[in-house]
């Protein structure tokens, strides 16, 4: 792993699997974690992000559900839904790093894993979402 945009698919993936296999969280983080270079900054970085998404899901959930007018959040894709939530938690928890390299990270990757059409679905939920750090 050797970027901040690798740690945050590997986050993904670990959240993809707790959302789309119905796994625990700590199964889930011992199954991956232990994947993970032991001596890298993103090891840190991807293991933060899960875990405040993790710890934080209600919280981003209520936000999504407020800004995403007529998607239930069971309707959307698992993979762009968790996407969305991992961009969230990086938007409040990281005030250091630009919203902007938050949101343009966040639709790279949903057009790397998801459909062509999620990354419109991806920005335009995170464009709103974004006056919550303003």
């Amino acid at each position: 792993m050797s970027s901040r945009r690798e740690a945050r698919e590997y986050s993904l993936q670990m959240l993809y699997t707790i959302d789309n296999c119905n796994a625990s969280v700590d199964f889930v983080r011992d199954a991956f974690e232990e994947n993970l270079p032991k001596a890298n900054a993103y090891r840190e970085f991807t293991l933060s992000l899960f875990k405040g998404v993790c710890e934080k899901k209600d919280a981003i959930d209520t936000l999504i559900k407020q800004y995403a007018k007529n998607w239930e959040l069971k309707r959307m894709a698992v993979v762009d839904r968790n996407i969305i939530r991992l961009a969230i938690y990086e938007i409040v928890a990281t005030p250091d790093t630009p919203i902007s390299v938050i949101i343009d990270e966040a639709v790279e990757i949903s057009k790397k894993y998801s459909t062509k059409d999620s990354s419109k679905f991806v920005n335009g939920i995170l464009d709103k979402v974004k006056v919550i750090r303003t």
